[in-house]
């Protein structure tokens, strides 16, 4: 029996601390601060522990503050965990970053890679001498990013000109420029029309289709997660709170469904239901069947329909659970 490819991504307990000044008030408390200014430490990211395998497609989600970003940056090698350890595909991405930087993509949606004041073309010259890609390399890409993402007509444009969603198309392909296997997206849809961000996401899709690039997304739009990611990760307080599908994670969370019934005659709406325009609303939870049942049998009913909680309204209260 062969032996299991090992994990692209190993994080094994990994913490990360900030300190925080915390100034003195009133003018004593300034001439303290000449001399000694009192700090506090907390804990952004705690005993977080992870795998990712090669090819896999998965979104890292939580409240502001939850940790993410900074998860992000230590696999990135931007910042160094306090304790515990960290490969990406085989490297220490703190240790080892200048190596561990050819085989990462990374999109961070309110920043760029590509240079202000420069026409876009040159920003990716420049990225494809840095990274070593082949004339004929570069071409292809080239015309596959225009295929999908519509770049060709941006390329001659300054950076500082291009609107959002156009950077962001740009910014996509300058990640993707030197083919890398991992490809690391923070909030790559943050600001943008529906238009510009269904394209990203069908040029992502068929990224992942592929099999050969390793995804990972932080997000606030679970329309983002649904259409690219069938695994996800949850943090709050620091803390991996959930590691498996949006399907399990809903179903631990349950939720309040409404049943929404129309009348053809008008009726006094049964014990528990809410009176509304035509007919009734009537708040459940568990299994739909028997109370459609039982509404039929009492109500002439033209139209009736079950509603879910917004998967939005799921994850918030998720996310505010463990407080």
């Amino acid at each position: 029996m062969p032996t299991p490819a090992p994990p692209l991504i190993q994080a094994d307990h990994l913490v990360r601390r900030f300190k925080r000044e915390t100034p003195a008030r009133g003018f004593l408390g300034a001439l303290t601060d000449l001399v000694r200014v009192s700090s506090v430490e907390r804990e952004v990211v705690s005993d977080v522990s992870f795998q990712i395998a090669q090819g896999e497609a998965v979104a890292l989600l939580g409240p502001n503050g939850a940790g993410k970003s900074t998860t992000i940056k230590m696999l990135c090698g931007i910042l160094r965990p306090n304790s515990g350890s960290l490969t990406v595909g085989g490297l220490d991405p703190w240790r080892d970053r200048q190596r561990h930087v050819r085989n990462i993509g990374v999109v961070f949606g309110q920043r760029t890679q590509l240079w202000w004041d420069l026409a876009v073309i040159e920003g990716y010259d420049l990225l494809a001498a840095m990274f070593g890609v082949s004339a004929r390399d570069y071409k292809a890409r080239l015309d596959r990013f225009d295929a999908v993402l519509g770049i060709g007509a941006l390329l001659r444009t300054p950076v500082r000109a291009l609107s959002l969603g156009e950077r962001m198309r740009c910014e996509l392909a300058a990640a993707l420029l030197h083919a890398p296997p991992i490809l690391i997206l923070d909030e790559p849809t943050i600001g943008l029309d529906v238009a510009v961000k269904l394209k990203l996401r069908a040029f992502l899709t068929e990224l992942r289709n592929e099999g050969s690039t390793t995804l990972l997304l932080t997000t606030h739009d679970l329309g983002d997660v649904a259409a690219l990611c069938p695994r996800v990760m949850v943090l709050a307080q620091g803390k991996l709170v959930h590691d498996g599908s949006m399907a399990n994670l809903l179903g631990t969370l349950g939720g309040q469904r409404v049943l929404r019934v129309r009348l053809r005659t008008p009726a006094a709406p049964p014990p528990g239901a809410i009176a509304d325009d035509g007919g009734f609303h009537i708040p459940f939870t568990g299994d739909a069947a028997e109370l459609v049942r039982v509404i039929l049998s009492t109500h002439d009913v033209e139209d009736l329909r079950v509603d879910d909680p917004s998967v939005e309204e799921w994850i918030a209260r998720f996310y505010e659970g463990p407080a």
